[in-house]
């Protein structure tokens, strides 16, 4: 079977390329349009590797991510209670969070193995939910703000294992990154949203 192209009428000839300016021109992967971003985790040829980081100075950075686990009113009583059969709970959901956010590395492809020197979980009652927030800090050349996510969701992930048995419909959402500091961004705050206080009431000890 031949092939058919259409040709230029005026020259005879396959259609003249794009020019580069041209938006509609095919792209190669991994590029971005003029003026905006290109996916830092892509070469030019658009395949994924490990950004090289060596280039860049040390310095202090911290992360601040937050998520919930929704859960039925007798569910949040009985963790109020400390009724759980499991255990104690927030124990075992802050170690969890703790150790997956020094195995982000191992677990997030692309992640480099950071030296983390402080990483936080802590928990909050709110009225539906039990809120999670994780700081993680480090002295490193990239940032730590996968670390602090995935410890969040490692800690709702346990928080369900913990409950599974009083409530099947436990619902991990929001996990987003809140807070960072330090690189050569600075500071980012995610627009509105509240204070860690306005959450809910404090889980402390071994609550």
């Amino acid at each position: 079977m031949t092939a058919e192209f259409d040709r230029n009428p005026q020259a005879g000839g396959p259609p003249p390329a794009a020019s580069p300016e041209d938006p509609a021109r095919p792209q190669p992967a991994g590029t971005a349009p003029a003026g905006t971003e290109s996916f830092t985790h892509l070469d030019a040829a658009g395949r994924a590797h490990m950004v090289d980081t060596s280039a860049k100075p040390v310095t202090v950075r911290e992360a601040v991510a937050r998520g919930r686990v929704r859960m039925a009113p007798s569910t949040l009583a009985r963790l109020r209670a400390g009724d759980v059969p499991k255990g104690d709970v927030w124990a075992a959901a802050r170690l969890a969070g703790i150790m997956a956010a020094k195995e982000t590395g191992r677990l997030i492809p692309l992640c480099h193995p950071l030296p983390l020197d402080s990483v936080a979980v802590d928990f909050r009652l709110g009225e539906e939910a039990v809120e999670i927030q994780a700081t993680v800090r480090t002295a490193a050349r990239t940032g730590v703000e996968m670390e602090a996510l995935t410890a969040v969701t490692v800690a709702a992930l346990t928080l369900i294992d913990m409950c599974k048995a009083l409530d099947r419909g436990l619902v991990i959402e929001a996990v987003r990154l809140v807070e960072k500091r330090g690189g050569r961004s600075g500071t980012y705050r995610r627009p509105g949203e509240p204070d860690w206080e306005a959450l809910g009431e404090p889980v402390t000890g071994g609550r």
